[in-house]
C-alpha cells in the first residue's frame, strides 16, 4: 500500500498502515506530535504502536529542534546481520550446545563482562577511533559520568526485553547471524537525564504533552544533548560490532572444520537522530522504531522469536523521509501478553527454534507481535526484500 494522510494540526500525518488499526493511545501521541511548532513532517511506519514518551514507529522531521523522548531511552538501538559460509547441512540436529556457548560468551539481561572487551580482541576488526571514542566520554553529562565503569563492562552485552541474538537460514539454506541491541544502561541514563532537562525549559511549558519537550538550536542544552546523543549512538554501534565479533568467535570454534567465513556486516540504528535535507530544508530527523531506507540502504526488519526476519534494501521514498519499519511491532503490551499466554503457548509458537521457553520470556511470544508479512506488505514502496530469514537459534535477554 501507499500511505494514507490523516490531518494534523501543523502537518499531515502520513501513515503506511490503516489508521483504523492504530490504538487510540498511539494516535493521540501522533496528533500531539503534529502540534509541535518546529515540526515539518511526520511519517508513521506499519509497525506503529504506543510507546513511552513518543510513538514507536514514528519518523519526526523538525527544523531547529529535537525531542529526546522521541528518540527513546535506548539511544542507538538497532540491528546487525552477517551472512556466513555455513549452510543448513553444517548444523547439528541438537542446537542446545550452540545456544549455551553463545550465552556463555555474551552476557544477557543486566549482565556485563568481567573485563572490558574492545575491538582489538578480534582479528580484522578496525580499532581506529576506539581510544578517541572513550576519550569523549569526559564530555558527557556530569550526572552520568559515575557510570563509566559499568558502561565499559557492558560494552559487548545484549540487554533484555526484545533484544536477541539469532542463527537463521535464508531461503537458499545459508546461515546468517543477526543481533538486536543498543546503548545499554549508559544510553538510558543519558536519555533520562536530558529528557528531564528539556521538560524544565520555558519554551516547553505550553506543550500539549510534556513528554514532547524539545531542545532548540543555538542553545547550550541542545549542544549538550547532541554531544551525548551522538556519543551514545556510537556506543550502540560499537556494542553491536563487538557482540558480533564474540558471536563469530563462537561459530568459528563450534564449526572449526568448516573454516567459516563471513560476508560484510549489515548494521542499522532504529532509535536515533540524523541530520538530513528535504525540500530544501536542513532537518533533524528522529526515527523511533524505524530504520533509514534511502535508495540502496541495507536494513534489517525482524518479526519475533518465532517468525521471519527480512534483509531489505531501501527504495528512497522521501514521503517517508527515506524510512521503513524496524520490525513487526507489538500488538499487545508485555503485561497483556503475560496474562493471555502460557509457557505451553510459547513452546507451540517457537517449535523448531532452540530458545528459552520459560515464563521469563512469555512477553516476547510471537503472538504478542503484529504479523511480519502484513507489515512488509504495507511498505512495499519503502523497501525491497533482499533475503528472508527464519531463525533456528534464538538467545533472549
Amino acid at each position: 500500500m501507499s500511505y494514507v494522510e490523516v490531518p494534523g494540526a501543523k502537518v499531515p500525518i502520513r501513515m503506511w498502515t490503516d489508521p483504523a488499526t492504530v490504538e487510540d493511545s498511539a494516535m493521540r501521541q501522533l496528533q500531539n506530535v503534529a502540534t509541535l511548532p518546529w515540526i515539518k513532517g511526520l511519517a508513521v511506519m506499519p509497525d506503529v504502536h504506543y510507546g513511552k514518551g513518543a510513538t514507536v514507529g514514528s519518523v519526526i522531521a523538525m527544523r531547529g529542534a529535537v525531542c529526546p523522548a522521541a528518540v527513546g531511552v535506548d539511544i542507538g538501538c538497532g540491528m546487525s546481520a552477517v551472512r556466513t559460509s555455513l549452510t543448513a547441512n553444517d548444523l547439528p540436529g541438537d542446537l542446545s550446545r550452540l545456544r549455551s556457548q553463545i550465552e556463555q560468551a555474551i552476557p544477557v539481561g543486566r549482565g556485563m563482562h568481567d573485563d572490558p572487551v574492545g575491538p582489538g580482541r578480534f582479528h580484522g576488526m578496525a580499532t581506529a577511533g576506539w581510544e578517541d571514542f572513550w576519550g569523549r566520554f569526559e564530555g558527557v553529562a556530569e550526572a552520568v559520568k559515575f557510570r563509566e565503569e559499568r558502561a565499559v563492562k557492558q560494552m559487548g552485552t545484549l540487554g533484555a526485553g526484545n533484544h536477541h541474538l539469532e542463527l537463521s537460514f535464508d531461503t537458499e539454506g545459508a546461515v546468517w547471524l543477526t543481533l538486536h541491541s543498543g546503548s545499554r544502561n549508559i544510553g538510558k541514563e543519558l536519555a533520562e537525564h536530558h529528557i528531564g532537562v528539556a521538560q524544565k525549559l520555558s519554551h516547553n511549558q505550553g506543550l500539549v504533552d510534556r513528554d514532547l519537550a524539545v531542545f532548540v538550536s543555538d542553545t547550550p542544552q541542545m549542544a549538550a544533548y547532541r554531544n551525548d546523543l551522538y556519543w551514545a549512538q556510537e556506543y550502540a554501534k560499537y556494542n553491536r560490532s563487538i557482540m558480533m565479533g564474540l558471536l563469530k568467535d563462537v561459530v568459528r570454534k563450534e564449526f572449526k572444520k568448516a573454516k567459516v567465513t563471513f560476508e560484510p556486516e549489515i548494521s542499522c540504528h532504529h532509535n536515533y537522530v540524523a541530520e538530513e535535507r528535504y525540500e530544501g530544508m536542513d532537518l533533524l530527523v528522529t526515527r523511533k522504531g524505524a530504520i533509514r531506507a534511502g535508495t540502496g540502504d541495507l536494513g534489517i526488519i525482524p518479526g519475533s522469536m518465532g517468525t521471519a526476519t527480512y534483509i531489505v534494501k531501501g527504495l528512497g521514498n522521501e514521503k517517508a523521509f527515506n524510512s521503513a519499519s524496524h520490525g513487526a511491532g507489538r500488538r499487545m503490551s508485555r503485561g497483556a501478553a503475560k496474562r493471555r499466554f502460557s509457557t505451553k503457548d510459547l513452546e507451540e509458537q517457537t517449535r523448531g527454534v532452540e530458545c528459552r521457553k520459560d515464563s521469563g520470556v512469555v512477553d516476547e511470544i510471537p503472538a504478542a507481535y503484529k504479523p511480519i508479512e502484513q507489515v512488509m506488505e504495507h511498505q512495499r514502496d519503502l523497501v525491497e526484500v533482499v533475503a528472508k530469514l527464519k531463525q533456528v537459534v534464538c538467545v533472549k535477554g
